[in-house]
């Protein structure tokens, strides 16, 4: 099976963390979280403060080489901290160089186009950052998910079953 990377930082959206985690686990793909440092990182549910997840490695740690994809939570508070992180963006972009599939749910999107990724793409979002998307470079569209040329990308938790059965799709 599938060796997946979760990456988030606290304040991601609880369901967009555990929900794949979850799915993917259960599919038989080993998962693992990476954060800015190893350790806990607390989700963001709804209106305040959610679970903490281990993150059992550094962003900096990383090598895309050792894995099949990566995915990006949502939540407001995560990718606004990650997107100004060199060190996340230069791991998607690995990733993405790579040919690996990237999945982005929510406003993880916003990691897409701070790498690069969203120019010249296909993709959706959460609502309120679709012009940020468009300006961007990116054709967005109101789908529950979208795939284009290895990125995923999906508009919200109430899409998590097609965005987890799209991740899975391109594993197999």
């Amino acid at each position: 099976m599938a060796k997946v990377l979760i990456m988030a930082s606290d304040g991601f959206e609880q369901s967009e963390l555990f929900v794949p985690l979850e799915k993917l686990k259960n599919g038989g793909h080993h998962v693992d979280i990476a954060a800015p440092e190893a350790g806990e990182i607390t989700a963001w549910d709804k209106d305040d403060w959610g679970k903490s997840v281990t993150a059992n490695m550094a962003i900096s740690d990383v090598d895309a080489a050792d894995y099949d994809a990566l995915v990006l939570p949502g939540g407001v508070i995560n990718p606004d901290n990650l997107r100004t992180d060199k060190t996340a963006i230069a791991l998607i972009r690995s990733f993405a160089d790579a040919g690996k599939p990237v999945a982005a749910i929510c406003h993880a999107p916003w990691l897409l186009a701070e790498a690069g990724l969203a120019q010249g793409r296909r993709l959706t979002s959460f609502e309120s950052i679709r012009t940020d998307m468009k300006n961007a470079g990116a054709e967005v569209v109101e789908e529950k998910v979208v795939v284009d040329r290895g990125i995923i990308t999906s508009r919200k938790p109430d899409d998590l079953d097609a965005f987890v059965g799209a991740i899975e799709d391109v594993l197999r």
